[in-house]
């Protein structure tokens, strides 16, 4: 009824109109997109690729970027959510012209694909075991298409984990065959990153060219410090106050790959090479977990002998379940 100055009371309740992206939400699911992307530094770069975003109904949660004023070179990631549905195949389509313009390398990654990770390990566990755990709760979503070792240690715990094993002896007489074999697996498996989770075995030049930028090792120190075999050792014969661990992406040049992650632990004058040895464990673990997080989710870069490593993205780190 009217109120008693004429105006009409509005009703208590006023249903409220659908956003738009709750509408998108009902009518298709949402993907989510990373996109890589470096090129020479040069203006407009980042408002072609957000422009170009919009464009297609896509709207960034996550944007990095890196100007590297010494060389020139410009790095970019961007994670976004694709509110249209529109494919992988119809976003690459339209970036190639852009891609051209600016001369950029470039790929676009579906967020909800697992990378193929092969596992390589010889007598120390511990690096294995943390993998194993993380992958197991979900805090590393990757697939692990095998482990491979060149002794049975872990076969046990590897098979309860319902991971292939695959035990492939390597002597001074075998090598080229040895790495034939592993290569063979990479191949069968469609691995896109080796992990040499303490495998110690120096890999071949070759098998280093073909796989570039795709196999991590962890070394135990601080790199450029100590490198070679026995770094604790060194370490401990020259007396320092901090030891640490180096995860690095593999080259020809031993233990001279572009750095990925570091981390130290202090240590006294009373301690002994083997305690290095035990406290260095723990930073070994999680140096070379850190550093596969960051390679999955397509937030590493090679530039020349370093690396750029954005940010890890809201979320990532969360675990399917806890413990």
């Amino acid at each position: 009824m009217p109120a008693g100055n004429g105006l009409h009371r509005l009703p208590l309740f006023i249903p409220l109109l659908p956003s738009r992206r709750d509408n998108l939400e009902h009518a298709r699911p949402m993907k989510t997109y990373v996109l890589t992307v470096s090129c020479q530094s040069t203006r407009g770069v980042v408002a072609a690729i957000s422009g170009y975003l919009a464009e297609q109904g896509c709207n960034i949660v996550d944007s990095s970027q890196f100007d590297d004023l010494q060389t020139g070179q410009f790095f970019m990631r961007v994670s976004f959510i694709s509110e249209e549905g529109s494919s992988a195949v119809t976003l690459e389509q339209g970036f190639v012209q852009i891609a051209e313009i600016f001369g950029m390398i470039w790929n676009l990654h579906d967020g909800a694909k697992r990378m193929k990770v092969l596992l390589m390990v010889s007598r120390f566990g511990h690096c294995l075991n943390d993998l194993l755990y993380r992958w197991k709760i979900g805090a590393l979503p990757i697939d692990i298409v095998g482990v491979v070792s060149n002794h049975f240690d872990y076969q046990k715990v590897v098979v309860n984990h319902d991971i292939p094993f695959h035990h492939i002896k390597v002597t001074k007489e075998n090598k080229a065959q040895a790495e034939a074999r592993i290569m063979d697996l990479v191949e069968q498996t469609g691995t896109e990153l080796i992990v040499l989770a303490r495998y110690m075995q120096v890999l071949s030049d070759d098998m280093c060219s073909k796989m570039s930028g795709k196999i991590i090792n962890i070394h135990h120190s601080f790199l450029p410090s100590f490198k070679g075999a026995n770094p604790y050792r060194q370490a401990f014969e020259r007396g320092v106050k901090l030891i640490g661990a180096t995860a690095h992406y593999v080259t020809a040049v031993l233990d001279e790959g572009p750095i990925i992650e570091q981390d130290v632990a202090r240590i006294t004058h009373a301690q002994s090479a083997e305690d290095y040895v035990s406290i260095g464990r723990d930073v070994e673990s999680q140096v070379l977990a850190r550093a596969i997080h960051a390679h999955i989710h397509h937030r590493t870069f090679i530039n020349g002998n370093r690396t750029v490593v954005f940010p890890a993205s809201p979320g990532s780190y969360a675990s399917e379940r806890m413990g």
